[in-house]
């Protein structure tokens, strides 16, 4: 009789995981995001539903499901969000059904949400979310992250300042902080998270038959 066949221990199925990366405005989240849904093929972004209408250039289901007032107020009294909010004079929203689908297949989600979203998501799903804050090295370089982008107005660039304020003030809600002050660094300790997540024994879902093979039950 031949030896069981044997499972790579890279191989193991596993559950997937809803990783959240916030941060005040121009402190990095969005460009670390770009880098690792760039970077790793087995994290994919969250598309989010909106009430904004569609900029040019963005694609329904791939940018966001964009869908009229109407639709989304339905969607929140079916409880069809994980979580939801108000950004300026739009709504955005965590539709649930494919997420949940994907988890279980081992498929991880990449969520650019604020303080509140994340709050949110984490009462809907605790044991699937890990988040992180990225926090800025200091509000000096911050603001001239902003006044760089040459976007804004000082007025513009006041408000978020005053936001970012708000937003950092809930660093102690989250699992993970890390201060980006290289953006290389700071996406290698962000990687480092990641992967030491997928690792956790609640995760692997395949150790159960792979340790009872290797036990010979």
């Amino acid at each position: 009789m031949g030896e069981p066949t044997s499972i790579p221990s890279d191989q193991l199925h596993r559950r997937g995981l809803l990783f959240i990366l916030s941060s005040p405005s121009g402190a990095g989240k969005t460009t670390l995001s770009r880098m690792l849904l760039k970077q790793d093929d087995d994290i994919k972004l969250s598309v989010s539903v909106t009430t904004r209408p569609p900029r040019p250039g963005e694609v329904d289901g791939v940018h966001y499901h964009f869908v009229s007032d109407e639709k989304f107020d339905a969607m929140v009294e079916e409880d069809d969000f994980y979580e939801w909010a108000h950004v300026f004079d739009y709504r955005y929203g965590t539709p649930k059904g494919l997420i949940r689908t994907g988890l279980k297949d081992g498929q991880d989600f990449l969520f650019d949400i604020d303080w509140q979203g994340t709050q949110q998501l984490y009462q809907k799903d605790q044991q699937d979310v890990v988040s992180v804050f990225i926090l800025p090295p200091s509000l000096d370089e911050l603001r001239h992250r902003l006044e760089s982008r040459a976007q804004d107005s000082d007025d513009v660039i006041d408000g978020r300042m005053e936001r970012a304020r708000a937003e950092i003030s809930h660093w102690a809600e989250y699992d993970y902080v890390v201060i980006n002050d290289d953006v290389n660094e700071c996406f290698d300790r962000v990687r480092e998270v990641l992967d030491a997540e997928r690792m956790r024994r609640t995760r692997q879902t395949g150790l159960i038959p792979f340790v009872r093979e290797l036990m010979g039950n």
